[in-house]
């Protein structure tokens, strides 16, 4: 469903993805870890087109998508869930989710209002509330939420579980499995790293700029070893 390959993204004189390749494929979750600064966000950033890469090659469902402006690439089939809960806080949470619905690729089951309440029943307890008075955790829902209502068929997610209750990192995780189940493609980007591995089909580790390591996650314990191993080597 998307592939990067050798993708090489600056910031001005900042040279930030050093030739970066991965793979997503269709209904599966794959999880993308690091420590901090390693690039995670970057890519994220470049795959949406908002640092579009000086090099390299990035395929949406075999179209190249490299050079698209960022609402193209979005109408294509592609939700974000940014980093850091960038709702709008002067909106209720159903204007946040009305204002984001589209049904330009919907699938045979789309996101409408009613599905997304089904899946979050706390943000329909919610719907006339504005986003100030939201907490930590229900602003993650609504972020994760509003992108659903784009009706996407891939989702990107930046750190969803950032900052959040350990009951709410529960009620995130177990989200998350739900799409993955209903079939939604999912790039997860995580510090979390027993959530990344509990869900993830196949997982990469970034380390500065590149991919230090990828495997299929076939092996829990095995893996949270070489995971922490290689963060800690790739700092």
């Amino acid at each position: 469903m998307l592939e990067l390959a050798d993708i090489h993204t600056y910031y001005g004189d900042s040279y930030v993805l050093q030739g970066v390749s991965l793979k997503v494929q269709k209904g599966s979750v794959v999880a993308l870890l690091g420590r901090n600064g390693m690039g995670k966000t970057t890519t994220i950033h470049t795959i949406m087109g908002f640092t579009p890469p000086r090099r390299g090659t990035i395929r949406f469902e075999g179209r190249d998508v490299t050079h698209l402006q960022s609402q193209k690439i979005a109408r294509l089939g592609i939700g974000l869930v940014p980093q850091g809960r960038r709702i709008f806080p002067s909106l209720s949470v159903e204007e946040n989710l009305t204002m984001a619905a589209r049904t330009g690729n919907a699938p045979s089951s789309p996101w409408t209002l009613r599905r997304v309440y089904d899946l979050f029943p706390v943000l329909k307890e919610r719907a006339k509330t504005r986003g100030t008075s939201l907490s930590g955790g229900e602003q993650s829902l609504l972020n994760i939420a509003r992108a659903l209502m784009t009706n996407p068929e891939l989702v990107l997610m930046d750190e969803p579980s950032e900052g959040l209750s350990p009951l709410m990192v529960n009620m995130v995780s177990h989200i998350i499995g739900q799409l993955k189940h209903q079939g939604l493609s999912i790039l997860l980007v995580e510090q979390n790293l027993p959530l990344a591995l509990k869900l993830a089909d196949y997982f990469y580790i970034m380390g500065k700029g590149t991919i230090v390591y990828e495997s299929a996650n076939e092996n829990s314990k095995k893996n949270e070893e070489m995971v922490a191993r290689h963060i800690c080597v790739s700092g």
